[in-house]
């Protein structure tokens, strides 16, 4: 019997997102170990995975169907109908030829950019405008045939197919029988059979494929869950009514319609005809407009001959020599075009004002680049090497990253869009995928489990790239214990499992733009992005394949931090005056000696406590320190920082391989920190070309044996020609395979170095423009905000609130200080600022009356003007905050009648004329704890102070450390710290006992603190936000950084002054925390207690009596016990609560020997 011969026309990927659950690769394996010569890709709406696809089925020996499912919709594009309104009919398209997929992609795209509305959606007059080229099927059940036929709609299921036939041509359309075991089907398949006799219609069978296996079908169903954002258990949810389909065999597929052998023929026809070839590994490099009669060399070279001139007072014959050879190399390897488009966008940037960075990677090495201004790195003086940039013996493209100021980024890519066309630039898509932590709580969510339960499992996960559900449950025993231990837990994992890694969502990838010479479409699908700009439907690494052109240009935060700092330093300077980082001199030494000394808060690269420790120890003094230590402050090449320390300040002598490598490793103190320098020893000790060196340093990087081998023996063949011994040659090569893990890009260090020196040099010279700045750049940020605005107070510099009579919209500096602008309180926008400017235009505000009188109140309303009071904007307005909040209805209804009155020219009471003794109605000001809190509310930070500023003198006496201090001296310890409770998650145990994770907040710094059973059951209470505490704990190292253990607790507005006799030293200056005792007087007035202090001699038996006799005195005050032995206080429950009498008092002391461990002392009162 011969074996069934098929294909499969109809299959979903995981680009159904969220609906399909094949993954292309696998796709691609199940389908060549089932016997498929081809197999087609027809995801709903998108092409997404066309590329990877195609690619993975030659790889296979299997021919690719390039196909998509569209959206049909008869009604006009315009008319908006309601989400889930059936109006869509689904239709399959496969391209016969390279013009049909040509026509795929331009339909494709044309129902993303103009048809789509919940779906991307097409109209028969376009499928009649592209339909060359394009196999039809007549789709799933959902198809509009099938519809008609499920209706009993004879006449208009015939009117359908006649349709789809002229639109397709005769040959080119055909019916699709499915039979997933649905009684719809079975109802369909009859009519389509009769009506296909009727009209002389082929017939193909196919199964509407959407994972691999019977087996796969429950994951599948979850994974509809998460894209419907419904339950498993929901009943009226969206869910496939049958387990079949699934990537059926031939054998299973040619048992469903035996009777119809023509139809299975069909597949095998199709196949044989669709003959697409997608051109892969091609340059598709646009061309750049030069001046007539010049080539595009030819013009790069004039542009660089000018750079030349003005980047050097004297060209010497090095640097003319370096030029040409990188000129001449960029001709032969055909980019001239490519810096052309470059040096343009740079061009455009510096012109419209917009700061670009000094490079990125290796780029920084091209002096081609440098006199370009697309970098702003001298690589003559800086010794970096083109060859680890564009290296003539290794065909590579150039990539040339562009840093922009992230606030004008668009701006740039705006003008990209211009100069070639909306249609040949487009942004490019990204892919997010159900990571292992994610797809856990994904799962989770559908499947309905406890959110405690899935948070603990989560929890587990390791964050981040290359975290897997396999790797968290070979490194964590804990989560292989629950596996065993709970079934829920198991089910979670083993359904996350089937899930793991399937494309999840799409999003617009940070940097990339492609440019094209020709439209877009001729080469990938596009769809709607940001801004008015395209957005590629391929992603990165697929458009690469194509030959597209690809270039990063990435907004850098920094380059807009240092804008607002010259926009505030330049505010009302001369032209002359203004400062330019062009200006900043590279050997100040007031800025080594701000970096000697880690004051690098705000500084790019350099914010780290461990960078700043870092700084402190190895005192920078030239700026080659500091390319070095942005190169060695990573994983791994940190080892050697202490040896790079020590030989700087002469404690050591460097070490050299050989004195032919000095030269090379001299400002290094003979360690390797760059890759640059395994280039240059290659080249000085085996007579290698840079070209040949860097392929040297890529092949000992990927650590492949054959490839080591080989390069072992050519690098020493080169050294023993060049004269050196071998054992010399051994050696050094030994020395580049240990250090090519660690040695770092010096040309993207040196760049970068350049934007962390300025950062420093304008923090050090400029602090107050710095700070404001800082400031201005992070409002969205609490923490951030906190910090700065520390800094500044340490500093001595005033920071100034919001003021409607000379706040900006942004910050500004004001007479050495800092003002923040308008624009960072809630609910003020650009338009309600513009407006205060505007009316402020006319003299300076008098009162709140005039205020309200002199603004339209259509834009300034009331939510505005209570979030200007509470931010102390109208402070100036002659009341206090309270007050003006008091009598706003009323000056508002004022301001409102004169507002009205005034435009008909009519006499009213304005404020102008309203007596200087006009006393409006007085309230009780805001306490402290009040403003504060308002402003936190309105602002986003605390300005005026920080709830913990009234207690922190009292907790400091009592050894408390802040909690900024903690973080910065990180080690195990005893502590006492204050904070406030900004976060409290409370979570049961597996013994089912209460515990909490307490967030404690300080000055914008934030501390991880938990709470176990026991410390929690005595004052459950006190563990809410909003309470500020004074707690004692062990502080912890954790892998994700510090922890505080709470041993005990208090609210610090119950924290006693300590007694003047004590002599109680802050922790800062003890080594160890004073002992508790039982009659420690650091809790003030609130619930009576009695505290008991049992003697460490104790037996039980006295232990057992001494809790008969609490029992026989029962009342309302609460017993504390202090263990000795085990140096714990314990409250105990609600059975021991006494009635405090002589009696009492005496039967305790005798149990416990002394009078003395007996206390009548006032605890936190709880409510």
């Amino acid at each position: 019997m011969s074996q069934p011969r098929f294909v499969h026309l109809h299959v979903h990927s995981e680009y159904s997102l969220l609906d399909g659950a094949n993954p292309i690769e696998k796709l691609v394996g199940r389908a060549k170990e089932l016997g498929m010569t081809a197999l087609a890709l027809t995801d709903h709406g998108v092409m997404y995975g066309v590329i990877p696809f195609y690619k993975a089925c030659l790889k296979a020996g299997i021919k690719p169907i390039i196909g998509v499912e569209v959206y049909v919709t008869n009604r006009p594009l315009e008319e908006r109908v309601k989400k889930g309104e059936n109006h869509l009919y689904h239709l399959l398209l496969l391209a016969e030829n390279d013009t049909g997929y040509q026509n795929l992609l331009k339909l494709t795209t044309k129902a993303h950019l103009e048809g789509f509305y919940y779906k991307p959606r097409v109209t028969k007059a376009w499928l009649q405008e592209h339909a060359e080229g394009l196999i039809c099927l007549s789709g799933c059940l959902a198809g509009e045939l099938p519809q008609a036929l499920l209706a009993d709609q004879w006449d208009r299921a015939k009117e359908i197919a006649l349709e789809h036939q002229a639109i397709f041509g005769r040959h080119r359309y055909f019916f699709e029988l499915q039979d997933h075991g649905l009684p719809e089907q079975k109802k369909v398949n009859v009519r389509l059979v009769a009506l296909a006799e009727e009209l002389g219609i082929p017939l193909v069978v196919t199964n509407d494929v959407h994972y691999l296996s019977a087996q796969d079908a429950a994951a599948h169903d979850c994974l509809l869950c998460i894209g419907t954002g419904q339950k498993l258990k929901d009943e009226h949810r969206f869910k496939f009514p049958s387990p079949e389909f699934y990537l059926k065999s031939a054998e299973e597929m040619a048992s469903l319609f035996p009777h119809l052998p023509q139809a299975y023929e069909n597949t095998l026809q199709v196949a044989e005809r669709c003959q697409v070839e997608i051109p892969l590994g091609r340059e598709i490099f646009p061309s750049f407009p030069v001046p007539q009669g010049m080539t595009a060399i030819q013009y790069l070279t004039r542009l660089c001959q000018e750079g030349l001139e003005r980047r050097y007072a004297q060209v010497t014959p090095e640097i003319k020599q370096r030029l040409e050879y990188e000129l001449d190399v960029i001709h032969k390897m055909g980019y001239a075009d490519y810096f052309l488009i470059v040096w343009d966008l740079v061009r455009f940037a510096h012109q419209a004002g917009i700061l670009t960075g000094p490079g990125r990677g290796s780029a920084a090495g091209s002096l081609v680049a440098y006199v370009l201004n697309i970098t702003n790195v001298d690589p003559i003086k800086y010794n970096l090497l083109f060859e680890r940039f564009l290296n003539p013996e290794r065909v590579s493209r150039p990539d040339i990253d562009i840093d922009f100021s992230d606030q004008r980024r668009d701006e740039v890519l705006h003008y990209v869009a211009q100069k070639y066309g909306h249609d040949r630039v487009a942004q490019i898509i990204t892919f997010g995928t159900l990571g292992a932590r994610a797809c856990v709580r994904d799962v989770g969510r559908a499947m309905g489990l406890p959110v405690p339960l899935v948070d603990q499992v989560a929890r587990l996960i390791p964050a981040g790239p290359g975290s897997t559900l396999e790797k968290a449950l070979a490194s964590s025993a804990q989560l292989q214990e629950m596996m065993e231990k709970n079934d829920q837990v198991k089910r979670l994992i083993n359904m996350a499992k089937e899930l793991e890694g399937l494309a999840r969502h799409t999003s617009i990838h940070a940097a990339g733009v492609v440019i094209s010479e020709r439209p877009l479409t001729e080469y990938v699908p596009l769809e709607a992005g940001h801004d008015g700009l395209a957005l590629t439907q391929y992603p990165m690494e697929d458009l690469e394949a194509l030959g597209l052109l690809k270039l990063d240009l990435l907004g850098l935060r920094n380059l807009s931090l240092l804008e607002e700092i010259l926009r505030i330093i330049n505010h009302g300077r001369p032209e002359h005056e203004k400062v330019s980082l062009e200006s900043i001199p590279f050997d100040d030494l007031k800025t080594y000696r701000l970096l000697s000394e880690g004051d690098t808060a705000g500084v790019f690269q350099l914010e780290s406590e461990g960078m700043k420790r870092v700084l402190k120890q190895l005192k920078p003094s030239c700026f080659e320190d500091l390319i070095a230590v942005l190169a060695l402050y990573r994983p791994g090449p940190m080892e050697n920082i202490p040896l790079f320390i020590k030989a700087k300040h002469g404690l050591i002598k460097p070490e050299f391989p050989h004195p032919d490598l000095e030269p090379i490793l001299k400002e290094t103190y003979g360690i390797i920190v760059y890759q640059e320098q395994i280039m240059q020893i290659a080249a000085k000790m085996a007579g290698f070309s840079l070209g040949e060196a860097d392929l040297l340093r890529r092949a000992v990087g990927k650590k492949d044996r054959e490839i080591m081998i080989k390069e072992r023996d050519h690098f020493i063949q080169g050294c023993l020609a060049q004269g050196y011994d071998l054992e010399v040659a051994e050696h050094v090569y030994d020395m580049i395979v240990r250090f090519a893990d660690y040695g770092f890009n010096r040309s993207h260090s040196a760049a970068y170095a350049v934007i962390a020196y300025q950062l420093a040099y304008l923090k050090a010279h400029y602090p107050v423009a710095f700070l404001a700045s800082l400031i201005a750049m992070h409002t969205g940020s609490a923490e951030k905000v906190a910090l700065y605005l520390n800094e500044a107070a340490e500093r001595g510099i005033k920071v100034l609130p919001p003021s409607v009579l000379v706040s900006d919209e942004r910050v500004t500096v004001e007479n050495g200080a800092i003002r923040l602008g308008l624009g960072v309180i809630k609910h003020v926008g650009h338009s309600v600022v513009r407006e205060i400017k505007r009316a402020r235009e006319e003299g300076p505000f008098k009162n709140l009356l005039d205020f309200c009188q002199r603004v339209d109140l259509r834009i300034v309303n009331r939510r505005v003007l209570e979030s200007l009071i509470l931010a102390g904007a109208l402070d100036q307005m002659g009341m206090h905050r309270a007050q003006m909040l008091a009598n706003l209805d009323e000056i508002l209804e004022m301001a409102e009648r004169a507002q009205g009155l005034k435009e008909s020219d009519q006499l009213f009471f304005f404020a102008d004329e309203l007596p200087d003794d006009y006393q409006w109605p007085d309230v009780p000001p805001f306490s402290r704890r009040e403003l504060i809190n308002y402003e936190k509310e309105v602002l986003g930070f605390y300005l005026s102070g920080h709830p913990l500023d009234e207690y922190r003198q009292r907790a400091k006496a009592w050894g408390a450390i802040d909690i900024p201090q903690l973080l910065v001296h990180k080690m195990e310890r005893s502590v006492r710290t204050i904070g406030l409770v900004t976060r409290v998650k409370r979570i049961v145990t597996k013994k089912g006992d209460a515990m909490a994770f307490v967030q404690l907040e300080d000055q914008g710094q934030e501390l991880e603190a938990v709470v176990f059973p026991n410390v929690l059951a005595a004052h459950p209470t006190l563990y809410q936000e909003d309470n500020l505490l004074f707690v004692e704990g062990k502080l912890e190292l954790k892998a994700e950084g510090v922890q505080l253990i709470i041993h005990r607790a208090v609210q610090l507005e119950q924290l006693k002054e300590p007694p003047t006799n004590r002599g109680a030293k802050s922790e800062a200056t003890t080594k160890k925390l004073p002992a508790f005792e039982a009659d420690e007087p650091w809790i003030c007035d609130g619930e009576q207690a009695l505290l008991i202090k049992v003697p460490a001699h104790l037996d039980r038996r006295r232990v057992n009596q001494l809790k008969e006799t609490l029992l026989s005195h029962p009342g309302d005050v609460t017993v504390y016990i202090f263990n000795e032995r085990q140096h714990k206080m314990i409250r105990l429950d609600r059975r021991f609560k006494v009635a405090i009498n002589q009696q009492l008092l005496a039967q305790v002391a005798q149990l416990v020997g002394d009078k003395a461990n007996i206390k009548i002392q006032n605890v936190p009162q709880e409510p």
